[in-house]
């Protein structure tokens, strides 16, 4: 008895947690509507309570490192993994990657200032590759420019196969230094880092080696149907799906939404924003909204920038070019930066001082995307792409506004059972009360048997 009694309350208190993580998913689950937002959105009235904005969303199952003052001592990446950690105001690190003499290499760094310090223009980072002999294979800086505000920046560092040039392909050892500029009036705090490495493979044959001359640049209509909601995340693991239409959010003062579009080979990307009218204020903000565009490699693409004064205010990317491989041949990052299918995450930023007129409540936030051109087939790749290409379940997650990276690696590691579980929409606090519901059954059906 004293065994059944035990085993009953040992059930109990985890059927009570279970029901409070079921109470938490539920209550914490990302907003997916796809329908028109609620009418009260239209007319939002910026003005309200003071709240901290969210914080950048770093990946759950990021592995903390430490970066090495000498490449002698760096730690070494892996693909397919998320890392963290922290550098120091005009700090530099170095970490390790292992590379063969096939794959392609890209090494991205998401800085994440603290919230609520002070940036400068100029202020930012670079990250390069380098080979045992210390040349560099491939770098890019990000850095604040005119919006002076706290706000995550990428770029990567790449190592590339394509061309002719005799350095960086050989096997072996390469280093990652990743090096923060800072002006001397910008904040002392640690810039907490996310890193990523991963591999694109080469091509069967050789591809174009020259760009077009001539390419649509024309800007095209907006997209029809009219705003349906779809709230932005935190951060790149968790960037919501969008695909054509026009996006309905609200977003804080000092707050970043992320998203993610599927760009197939061959289209090409437009996407605007606009702020939508607050109810109180007429301050002039410069700069108060930033939408940056970073590609599937979390590499830099293009940003733009936009003020308000309390009426409707617009901005658009500069025309980008179709998808294609050849694009790495250009030394533009709006270009270049279109070198291969799949995720494209859009970033936008608040500036902090729309808080500071127009009160610390939400702003209406309208996201335009366009993709204009058929689906074409790739390059030739002699392997399978990984996150280079756009499959059925990318254009289902798009048009359902799913989450990003996350759920997908979660719903990858489900066993068949769980996966179809899942797919009904049931929480892990649901499904862990009907495992213990079963389980509990069943212990006292033996207890009685064996009574």
């Amino acid at each position: 008895m004293r065994k059944r009694a035990g085993a009953s309350r040992w059930a109990g208190a985890l059927i009570t947690t279970a029901a409070a993580v079921g109470v938490t998913a539920a209550g914490t689950a990302p907003a997916t509507a796809a329908g028109p937002p609620p009418a009260r959105a239209a007319v939002s009235a910026v003005r309200g309570p003071a709240q901290a904005p969210p914080g950048y969303g770093f990946d759950g199952s990021a592995e903390r490192v430490r970066g090495a003052a000498s490449s002698s001592d760096a730690v070494a990446l892996s693909t397919g993994r998320t890392y963290r950690d922290t550098l120091r105001k005009d700090g530099r690190v170095y970490y390790r990657v292992d590379l063969d003499a096939e794959l392609n290499a890209y090494v991205s760094v998401v800085a994440v200032p603290k919230a609520g310090g002070r940036v400068e223009y100029g202020d930012g980072f670079e990250v390069s590759l380098q080979d045992g002999s210390g040349v560099e294979c491939g770098a890019q800086r990000a850095r604040f420019s005119s919006a002076e505000y706290p706000r995550p920046l990428a770029a990567y560092a790449r190592r590339t196969l394509d061309g002719t040039g005799s350095t960086c392909r050989q096997a072996g050892a390469y280093y990652v230094l990743v090096e923060r500029q800072s002006k001397p009036g910008s904040s002392p705090d640690d810039w907490d880092l996310e890193l990523r490495y991963t591999t694109e493979p080469g091509l069967r044959k050789a591809g174009p080696a020259e760009l077009p001359e001539v390419w649509p640049s024309g800007t095209p209509a907006p997209p029809a149907g009219g705003p349906r909601g779809r709230q932005g995340g935190s951060g790149i693991v968790d960037a919501v799906s969008l695909g054509e239409g026009e996006w309905r959010a609200d977003i804080r003062p000092g707050q970043t939404l992320f998203y993610r579009v599927p760009v197939d080979w061959g289209q090409q990307l437009f996407a605007g924003a606009e702020l939508g009218s607050g109810a109180t204020g007429k301050k002039y903000i410069g700069n108060a909204l930033v939408l940056s565009l970073e590609n599937p490699a979390l590499g830099h693409v293009a940003d733009r920038t936009v003020s308000y004064d309390g009426k409707p205010s617009t901005l658009a990317l500069a025309p980008l070019r179709p998808v294609a491989h050849e694009n790495r041949t250009s030394y533009a990052e709006d270009t270049g930066g279109m070198r291969f299918a799949g995720w494209y995450y859009l970033a936008a930023t608040l500036n902090p001082a729309v808080g500071q007129e127009y009160g610390e409540g939400t702003v209406p936030l309208t996201l335009r995307i366009v993709l204009r051109g058929q689906a074409g087939p790739g390059p030739g790749y002699v392997a399978d792409p990984g996150p280079f290409a756009v499959t059925a379940a990318d254009r289902k997650a798009a048009e359902e506004g799913a989450a990003g990276s996350a759920g997908e690696t979660a719903a990858a590691g489900r066993s068949g059972p769980m996966r179809a579980l899942a797919a009904t929409g049931l929480g892990g606090g649901t499904l862990l009360l009907l495992w213990l519901g079963g389980w509990t059954v069943r212990a006292r059906r033996g207890a009685r048997a064996r009574a």
